[in-house]
């Protein structure tokens, strides 16, 4: 596991992906493993404890920035359930969604902030996928905790 966990970060690290025609956007492929979403959260993690809560926030809420990659991005909450940082719904940025529920009434935020709360770990809730006509799938959450006011997630659309 730990082998796979730092050959995730590896390939994150020097940039074994294709490029779109702009030659700036990574073009992920199909399925990203546990390892790359795990890798993702946890350098997102050691950002924002190098750089301070409010510059990580910052980037986290850019959709150019270095926190989007393909499907992956990072998003922050409080403990409170208060989005904190989100590159695409920046209207909900500030608002508790805690008993905000998914496409099947699972209180999905209530979960990942649980799930939080321990450390770190993976939570499956069902989301609509943008990126296939908004259907709803199944997802894969991953958090990790940043200190004992914030974490921060992402998670993968699963088959």
């Amino acid at each position: 596991m730990i082998i796979m966990l730092i050959l995730g970060v590896l390939l994150l690290i020097v940039g074994v992906t294709q490029y779109g025609p702009d030659k700036n956007t990574p073009i992920l492929p199909e399925f990203t493993s546990n390892e790359t979403l795990v890798a993702f959260v946890e350098s997102a993690t050691d950002y924002a404890k190098e750089h301070g809560r409010e510059k990580a926030l910052a980037e986290f809420s850019n959709p150019n920035g270095s926190f989007v990659n393909g499907e992956l991005y990072i998003y922050a909450y409080d403990f409170n359930g208060v989005l904190l940082a989100h590159p695409f719904d920046h209207e909900m940025i500030g608002v508790n969604r805690l008993k905000e529920t998914d496409a099947e009434g699972g209180l999905f935020i209530t979960d990942l902030r649980d799930m939080a709360l321990t450390g770190n770990g993976f939570v499956r809730f069902y989301y609509m996928n943008p990126a296939h006509d908004q259907a709803v799938q199944a997802k894969r959450g991953y958090v990790k905790k940043v200190d004992d006011d914030w974490w921060l997630g992402s998670g993968i659309y699963t088959k």
